[in-house]
């Protein structure tokens, strides 16, 4: 399984080859729901195939499909599935990708790999980490409006004060008694070494440095979320002096993480993220309707098509579930044409715009239906 990042994202926008497959489908994280998936996957390959042998021979079309196919005899993959699934395969590149939301059925192949549901995962401005934060260990939530989980940390991430700080910590060396709570929220005593109060001080200190170094590291610069902190009170003020992680939000959850359920905290967590998922949207499409009205917007697409093979689209939204069959046929012209999405030369031209876009330096940002600014399933921004 791959992290998703946005340098994943990069990585298939770079493949250059004449067949891409892309799959998505949503998955299920209990059985027996999880016993349908494998099937859906079945029928998926079946929609590849089927557009394969459209332009190609049975031979070259197994050949493509044998890779993703192979998969079908991973028990490990079809018993830990989450809630989406994502695999992209073409000559020299194979990804698996975990999704921790839902995802629409989709079997692609096209000239480019189809990344538009993995930049609407990314991008959107309702996504975040949750830091929940102890003296002694940390758990780590990624969600969103709908949802949190709990992400597994691989082993460059100090999961607990002792990894932080090594064999040396006084926390090694000590008995804790007197816990007096649930897990985190303790108030312990040490006997034996370690047990002055500067160096418990300064080991906490450099336990929290090591973890907000490690997150920001590790989660925040690839994914570009916000991180909210999640911790008793009195230990947001040392978190804060220590972090230089620009993507920490100011505003906390002030509460034993160990103390509530993920359901909870991610109630916790949109309460201080939906204002400023609200303020982001709002500010985006004012400065589009602005735009427009001084010629410097559009949500035509063949207008759109123009000034993104010019380098000239600053910021582009595209509809979230809407899929365009049109081609871009010449990108110095940047003439588009109706197509058939069968046509296996063929994806969706808001997939496409957005690969373009991006290459050219400019933003892509992937909306919901009901907050796109305009009726035709894009809106562009122009830099000039």
């Amino acid at each position: 399984m791959e992290l998703l990042t946005n340098e994943l994202v990069q990585e298939l926008l770079a493949v250059d080859q004449p067949i891409c497959l892309s799959l998505y489908m949503p998955t299920h994280r209990r059985h027996p729901e999880n016993l349908q998936d494998s099937i859906l996957f079945k029928n998926l390959i079946q929609q590849m195939e089927d557009s394969l042998l459209q332009k190609y021979s049975a031979a070259e079309a197994r050949k493509h499909l044998e890779p993703i196919k192979a998969l079908l005899g991973d028990r490990d993959l079809w018993n830990h599935t989450s809630d989406g699934l994502a695999v992209f395969s073409a000559e020299g590149i194979f990804k698996v990708v975990e999704l921790h939301t839902s995802v629409e059925e989709l079997a692609m192949v096209a000239d480019s790999f189809h990344t538009k549901p993995l930049r609407k995962y990314l991008q959107s401005g309702d996504h975040f980490h949750v830091l929940g934060l102890t003296l002694h260990d940390i758990r780590l939530f990624e969600g969103n409006r709908r949802s949190l989980y709990e992400v597994e940390l691989d082993a460059d991430i100090p999961k607990t004060i002792i990894e932080a700080l090594g064999d040396d910590s006084s926390v090694k060396h000590s008995t804790l008694a007197n816990y007096g709570g649930t897990r985190g929220d303790r108030t312990p005593m040490f006997h034996g070494y370690g047990g002055k109060k500067e160096e418990t001080e300064k080991e906490t200190e450099s336990f929290f440095r090591a973890v907000a170094a490690a997150i920001e590291e590790h989660f925040s610069k690839p994914s570009g979320w916000p991180l909210i902190l999640a911790a008793l009170p009195e230990h947001h003020n040392l978190f804060h002096k220590v972090n230089k992680n620009p993507l920490l939000i100011s505003k906390g959850i002030h509460i034993n993480p160990w103390s509530v359920t993920p359901e909870k905290l991610a109630t916790m967590a949109w309460e201080i993220m939906e204002p400023e998922y609200k303020l982001k949207l709002a500010n985006l499409l004012d400065r589009f309707e602005q735009e427009r009205a001084k010629g410097k917007g559009s949500d035509d697409y063949k207008e759109i098509a123009v000034a993104a093979v010019e380098g000239r689209v600053d910021t582009l939204i595209v509809e979230a579930d809407r899929i365009i069959a049109v081609r871009i046929t010449d990108l110095l012209t940047g003439n588009t044409q109706k197509k058939d999405l069968t046509n296996p030369k063929v994806d969706d031209l808001l997939d496409d715009m957005g690969e373009l876009v991006t290459k050219m330096g400019g933003q892509v940002m992937v909306f919901p239906s009901d907050k796109m600014p305009s009726e035709t399933g894009l809106a562009a921004i122009f830099r000039y």
